[in-house]
């Protein structure tokens, strides 16, 4: 086993701080008996892989990242938990495999996609990635050690697909990885005009395009709100392509912690701006490599230092399709009109729940945005949940720091099934986390 240094303040990847401590193992099935917590590489935005009050150590699994088993004929992938998606892209996509969903960071591990049942630019095709997930070997909080599937103990596997890491500590993933024709994305990009028609547009393009996302101005108003940049993409046919694998690209760094102001409302709108008018009005066709298309973010270390010494939140939501465009705009008007400035502003396609108790997706339109943790941070996004509460939506627990106990419990009916779960696998409340204590009355 590895131990890290000791560190007095541990942080999710919005840098807002908590007490704390990683202890990393190369042995989860010894090391996780009765750590109150496990936790991958720290992506998750808000304070879900950070350890409750009072118990300050969590066990870091990236040193577990061993491949146990492959199936060349079927894509049949087991490995330990702390196996991050990096890896997994550098030694399988050359081999033409490529993972059935996959987050925008490749710094995630197994365990983690597990937990946060992430999905991906393709969810209104393949669901979250917990849909494909074969099996789970899991550490219970009273110390036994459980395989789970969906065909077997399937209470147990889908309150932990989605269910933060709170149901037991996660061991080994059994997935089967997807066959790709070659290692390059067939991309396509054009300007949209307003909400309206980028909720037509995200729908048409998921008819043939298994691939779809867009990036939103969320600063636009009246006629224009709404207006951004729609990507499509599929993986691309050898014909036509480099023969070779693409490149890992060079990656930027963000040096430092930058002033609070660098993303201002009036910073914001100049690149909001700037970036919408500087796509052609025609569309735009490319062939690049999947981390071009699905990790952009990913080639500038540390880009989470863009917003100062505060931090950030992410508040992802998702609105029913019942809600229509209507139910979009009116979530828009509520952020402009309250003064919400990101620069990240991502809208997706979503396709039916799925089955994870606690799964975020559901069918509609789902909508992120990166907001920086000011005075005024908890007010807007009270509001910013009152409306989701009123348009039938709810939030991504893994991008949640600011969302109030009783706005969760209003927005997510399935929340009591996975409260009387996880007592049942864990009486004690022994797995927690500063989340959990936040959002479910856990003992700190």
């Amino acid at each position: 086993m590895r131990n890290s240094a000791s560190r007095s303040r541990i942080a999710g990847w919005g840098r807002i701080f908590a007490p704390g401590r990683e202890r990393r193992s190369e042995n989860l099935e010894r090391d996780s008996s009765g750590a109150v917590l496990c936790r991958g590489f720290g992506r998750s935005y808000g304070d879900s892989s950070l350890p409750p009050p009072g118990q300050p150590e969590v066990l870091a699994t990236p040193p577990a990242d061993r491949i146990l088993a492959f199936d060349p004929a079927t894509g049949l992938l087991r490995a330990e938990a702390g196996l991050s998606l990096r890896e997994i892209n550098r030694l399988f996509l050359p081999r033409g495999w490529f993972t059935p969903v996959t987050p925008g960071t490749h710094f995630v591990s197994l365990g983690g996609m597990v937990a946060s049942d992430v999905h991906g630019k393709n969810h209104h095709r393949a669901g979250c990635f917990g849909e494909h997930v074969m099996a789970l070997r899991m550490r219970l909080a009273d110390g036994r050690l459980v395989e789970c599937g969906p065909d077997r103990e399937a209470e147990l596997f889908w309150a932990t697909v989605g269910g933060m890491g709170l149901t037991g500590h996660i061991l080994e993933v059994e997935v089967p990885l997807t066959r790709v024709p070659s290692p390059w994305i067939e991309a396509e990009s054009e300007r949209i005009p307003n909400i309206e028609s980028f909720i037509e547009a995200l729908k048409t393009a998921g008819r043939d395009w298994p691939f779809t996302v867009g990036w939103i101005d969320c600063l636009s108003r009246g006629r224009a709100m709404g207006r951004g940049i729609l990507i499509r993409g599929r993986f691309a046919d050898p014909a036509g392509v480099p023969a070779k694998s693409p490149r890992q690209r060079r990656r930027l760094s963000v040096p430092c912690v930058c002033p609070g102001w660098l993303l201002s409302r009036w910073s914001v709108r100049l690149f909001n701006t700037l970036y919408y008018h500087g796509h052609p009005r025609r569309v735009r066709r490319r062939t690049v490599s999947p981390e071009t298309f699905f990790y952009p973010l990913d080639r500038i270390e540390h880009w989470n230092r863009l917003y100062g010494p505060r931090g950030f939140s992410q508040f992802q939501c998702v609105l029913p399709e019942s809600g229509g465009a209507a139910a979009a705009r009116s979530f828009l008007e509520l952020l402009t009109g309250r003064g919400g400035a990101s620069f990240l502003c991502v809208i997706k396609d979503c396709g039916e729940q799925g089955r994870g108790t606690l799964s975020f997706p559901l069918r509609g339109i789902s909508i992120a945005l990166d907001i920086a943790v000011t005075s005024g941070t908890q007010q807007l996004i009270d509001a910013l949940n009152e409306r989701v509460i009123e348009l039938g939506g709810r939030v991504y627990l893994t991008k949640d720091a600011f969302t109030r106990p009783e706005h969760f419990a209003r927005m997510e009916p399935r929340l009591e099934r996975f409260l009387e779960l996880r007592r049942k696998y864990d009486a004690a409340g022994s797995i927690r986390s500063a989340q959990s204590v936040r959002l479910f009355g856990d003992p700190a």
